[in-house]
């Protein structure tokens, strides 16, 4: 049976499952919330909207897995691994899908293979998992393997529907999409549920910075989301140029960013975000107006808000000679 009979058959509906004795362990090789983050959960609202578990607006509509993100195409390309979150067997993986950020060139290429690079494990008592957009070449599993959870089955990558390297997973009990943030489908808003399949205890993510730098230039979002926009600055330089990269901002969200210097406090400036974003970078500076810079370490500070709350930060420093 082909790999895309096997995603057809988890995207079936059937009723909410109840976790019982299955669990999950966290299935990247990466530190939450420092090399990898969650940017979009699973849809719970069946209608046209969109909410997360706990009501909240880190997902989109009809999305039926969780997004675990990396912070650049630089460590995509380091190699992060995807691990087995429980026991079971292989029963479909795709492999040979180039790792290419979706656009109007490949999308006809990519219909009916979304997931991209992919496996799908079937584990006890009718659940199965699946791991989508993985890189290309890394599989490292084979159709009717055994697997226990931690097995390495091959690195997060850009394949199929994505905009930005990360693992999507998605979790089916006897063919039912399940949330694994809340496995029996009880959500109150204000209240979010206490169950989990997850073996820890992972904190929610209403979004983040992902990272910030310097550079002599404002830097393309190209180059942001390569992981390349961090440049070296030199005494005399044009200008100094504080960038952050972040997901999952929400209209009216701030993002503060402040540069100090040898003297003190260079420049302060609020960005105020006009629409919702799932990734977006912002920069902000001052242009040289003497002969050279002073010489000294210069610190940039960033800090997504929202509603007065800090929901992500970052840091960036250098030293002039």
């Amino acid at each position: 049976m082909r790999f895309a009979r096997y995603i057809a058959l988890l995207l079936s509906s059937a009723a909410p499952a109840v976790a019982e004795d299955f669990s999950l362990s966290w299935p990247v090789e990466c530190t939450l919330g420092d090399t990898c983050f969650i940017q979009h959960y699973v849809d719970d609202d069946p209608s046209g909207a969109a909410s997360d578990y706990t009501c909240g607006k880190s997902t989109y509509n009809a999305h039926k897995g969780t997004d675990i993100r990396l912070r650049s195409r630089k460590d995509m390309e380091a190699g992060v691994k995807v691990l087995a979150a429980a026991d079971g067997v292989v029963l479909g993986l795709r492999d040979g899908m180039d790792d290419v950020a979706l656009n109007h060139a490949n999308e006809a290429d990519i219909k009916d293979k979304e997931c991209g690079n992919g496996v799908v494990i079937r584990h006890a008592g009718g659940w199965d998992t699946q791991y989508c957009h993985m890189k290309r070449g890394t599989i490292s599993v084979t159709k009717g393997a055994r697997v226990t959870a931690g097995t390495p089955l091959g690195e997060i990558g850009l394949s199929g529907r994505t905009q930005f390297p990360h693992l999507h997973i998605s979790v089916r009990k006897n063919g039912a999409q399940v949330d694994p943030f809340d496995p029996d489908g009880q959500i109150t808003c204000g209240t979010p549920s206490q169950e989990s399949l997850w073996d820890i205890d992972i904190p929610y993510s209403a979004g983040g910075v992902l990272a910030a730098g310097f550079s002599p230039t404002v830097p393309s979002f190209d180059t942001i989301k390569a992981g390349t926009a961090d440049q070296p600055l030199a005494p005399d330089a044009a200008a100094i140029v504080f960038w952050t990269y972040a997901f999952g901002g929400q209209r009216g969200d701030i993002l503060r960013m402040i540069i100090t210097g040898p003297a003190g406090e260079i420049i302060r400036h609020d960005a105020v975000l006009e629409k919702d974003q799932a990734q977006f970078f912002r920069a902000t500076g001052k242009k040289l107006r003497a002969r050279q810079w002073p010489s000294g370490q210069y610190d940039g500070t960033a800090v997504l808000l929202r509603k007065d709350a800090m929901i992500g930060q970052s840091a960036a420093t250098f030293t002039l000679p």
